[in-house]
């Protein structure tokens, strides 16, 4: 060994570039899938919120949405950019939390595929 590092005879160490490929992909799709479903189900939270709270009667559902939205069309200027940032904020708000609770399953999940599907050397 000696020998080598004083002539500088290093083995080229090989990269496996197929696996590598392989396993980004994977590691995309699923990450991919993860904020698809996580956007779905924080986008139809509300949705689901508000027909419960309407006891499930649509007709209810549509006169709270039109109530709301004759508030918002009467509302000044800054009440508006107010109401709008504070929906922006309980979204990201939402989308974060429920991001950090599903995180440590996905993880799991990711790395039991990992582990099942990639070959190891």
């Amino acid at each position: 060994m000696l020998d080598r590092i004083e002539h500088g005879t290093f083995p080229n160490p090989r990269i496996a570039l197929w696996p590598t490929v392989q396993g980004t992909c994977l590691v995309l799709i699923e990450a991919a899938g993860f904020a698809a479903s996580t956007l779905l189900t924080v986008l139809g939270l509300p949705l689901f919120v508000f027909l419960f709270l309407a006891g499930w009667d649509l007709g209810l559902l549509f006169a709270q949405l039109g109530n709301l939205a004759d508030h918002y069309a009467s509302a000044e200027g800054p009440a508006r950019i107010a109401f709008s940032r504070d929906l922006q904020l309980a979204f990201l708000v939402l989308a974060g939390g429920f991001t950090l609770l599903r995180l440590p399953a996905f993880i799991r999940r990711l790395c039991s595929k990992l582990d099942r599907e990639m070959p190891h050397d």
